[in-house]
């Protein structure tokens, strides 16, 4: 084996998004640091940012070693930090977290493309930062009671197997819906959770965008939040359970954008992706046919959003394309 290996195409694509991220971070966190009003939380934020600003370095370092074009992502023009505060009472840690959350899927999976020893060292250290970090989020919102955890159910006493395939079942109109399980119920919970933190960060976006088709855009996704919102907590209610609720996280009055309209899109369709994971693993785990129904449509409507938002991008040319594989194809005569 050589000393360098050559970079695999895994290996620039793991690079290249993790860029993309990383700089969009780095920017929302020079806005929230400039404008944080608790020590605590600027002090969770200052040290995420000290902690991942190198690597943005680092990923131009390989690509410049290898000789790759080095990404745009985000630049200084992409946020404004003099603009007025956007977000009140807690939403930073309540967005870092959600980010977080996002970055520790990212980074394990993308550990597992990863080959050349110096790419899966920083894969390890970037998911044990975000690790770290969300640890902090999390303590911090608790303590200042901004997160509420999951119902609380009967603590079991049995164990218990499946009688019969009606367990299955959420259609039968002549038989009442068994109650939800408690795998059902983390990942409906966590739906909630995430598309509450979502629609507050859309509706900021929407209230501040410059471009009129983006503001628009965005009152949509802020709408499609707000439904699957109200389907989850109807199928919480059904069970008896407790409907989650953030009381952090407000919205401010401010229209002056802190970030530009690119930003934003990207943003709002990191969120869909993840969206689209989440629904896909809660829809693994659900073991009702109507909840498996429910999220499927769900995850109809957030792709259809997603594609919309990818266009628009397009349209005025904030998509940055991945590095492609060579097209080894003649074109025909």
């Amino acid at each position: 084996m050589p000393e360098s290996p050559k970079i695999s195409s895994s290996e620039i694509g793991v690079l290249w998004i993790t860029y993309q991220q990383n700089t969009m971070i780095l920017r929302m966190l020079e806005y929230f640091i400039e404008h944080a009003d608790d020590d605590q939380a600027k002090q969770i934020l200052v040290d995420v940012y000290e902690d991942i600003k190198p690597y943005a370095t680092k990923i131009e370092n390989i690509f410049q070693t290898e000789g790759a074009a080095i990404p745009v992502g985000f630049k200084a023009d992409d946020v404004n930090i003099g603009a007025p505060k956007l977000f009140d009472n807690g939403f930073d840690i309540l967005f870092i977290r959600l980010m977080k959350e996002i970055s520790m899927g990212m980074h394990t999976l993308n550990l597992n493309m990863c080959y050349r020893p110096d790419i899966v060292m920083m894969m390890r250290e970037l998911t044990n930062i975000t690790q770290r970090c969300y640890d902090k989020c999390t303590e911090y919102l608790l303590e200042k009671g901004i997160l509420t955890r999951s119902p609380y159910v009967q603590i079991p006493k049995n164990v218990e197997f499946v009688q019969e395939v009606g367990y299955l079942s959420g259609f039968n109109l002549f038989k009442e819906k068994r109650p939800l399980n408690v795998v059902e119920t983390a990942h409906l919970h966590h739906t909630i959770e995430s598309n509450m933190v979502g629609m507050q960060l859309i509706l900021g976006f929407s209230q501040c965008a410059n471009e009129k088709e983006v503001k628009q855009y965005l009152g949509e996704g802020a709408a499609i939040s707000k439904e699957i919102i109200k389907t989850i907590s109807n199928i919480l209610l059904d069970s008896s359970l407790q409907v989650p609720s953030t009381p952090g996280g407000n919205v401010t009055g401010s229209t002056v954008p802190p970030f530009s309209d690119k930003m934003m899109m990207y943003c709002v369709s990191l969120f869909c992706s993840f969206a689209i994971g989440g629904s896909s693993l809660g829809t693994a785990f659900s073991q009702r046919n109507d909840l498996v129904e429910k999220i499927t449509k769900i995850m109809q409507d957030i792709f259809a959003y997603a594609h919309k938002g990818a266009k628009l991008m397009i349209q005025h040319g904030w998509l940055e394309e991945p590095p492609q594989t060579k097209n080894n194809k003649k074109s025909p005569k």
